[in-house]
């Protein structure tokens, strides 16, 4: 039986806090307080990763900040609206971003990861490619699902359908990450040309 570290059972569970925070809120509260027990999680989330690592992950940040800013319009307006598109704007931002990327040449999810991680261009590109597809997947399933199911039935896609695909889709792109990586001898060679 494989045993796993407690840090990293305390990294997966501080990740899925605010989701599972939100899905609990609704549970409990309704969609509002979902809403902004999920980003105040959230806040929580990145305060701690902050002080382990003393770095802000750009993602986690951009995406705080928007659900913040989405969340107080929906309690401003009191419309739910603002809560529900809030993953078909991030998902559909991040499309555009790295779809847009490759069309013009440049492998966005470098710009992003390039730092952690070392990998040949090609592998680069067709990562971009693939998460620009699966994001734009993403915003165009959530967009048919808030507005065709009630409110339970979105809360339902969005922390049993949509959170899980992610993950799966993450796991199935190793293969294809870890063949892409730059070895060693490989770094070395590029840095002698």
């Amino acid at each position: 039986m494989t045993s796993y570290p407690p840090m990293k059972l305390l990294s997966f569970f501080l990740e899925i806090l605010p989701l599972v925070g939100f899905f609990i809120g609704f549970e409990l509260y309704g969609l509002f307080s979902a809403a902004m027990i999920s980003m105040a999680l959230g806040a929580l989330v990145m305060g701690v990763n902050w002080f382990k690592t003393r770095r802000l992950a750009i993602f986690a940040l951009f995406s705080l900040i928007m659900s913040g800013g989405l969340t107080l319009a929906a309690l401003y307006f009191n419309a739910a609206i603002f809560i529900k598109i809030q993953p078909t704007i991030f998902n559909g931002i991040f499309a555009i971003v790295l779809l847009g990327g490759v069309v013009v040449g440049k492998a966005m999810m470098q710009k992003f990861f390039g730092t952690q991680f070392q990998l040949t261009t090609p592998t680069w590109f067709l990562l971009s490619r693939r998460w620009g597809l699966f994001f734009l997947c993403l915003a165009i399933a959530n967009e048919i699902v808030w507005r065709n199911a009630s409110d339970a039935d979105w809360v339902a896609f969005k922390t049993f359908i949509a959170a899980p695909a992610s993950v799966l889709f993450m796991m199935a792109q190793l293969p294809l990450t870890l063949r892409g990586r730059i070895t060693n001898d490989r770094l070395i060679n590029r840095f002698q040309k």
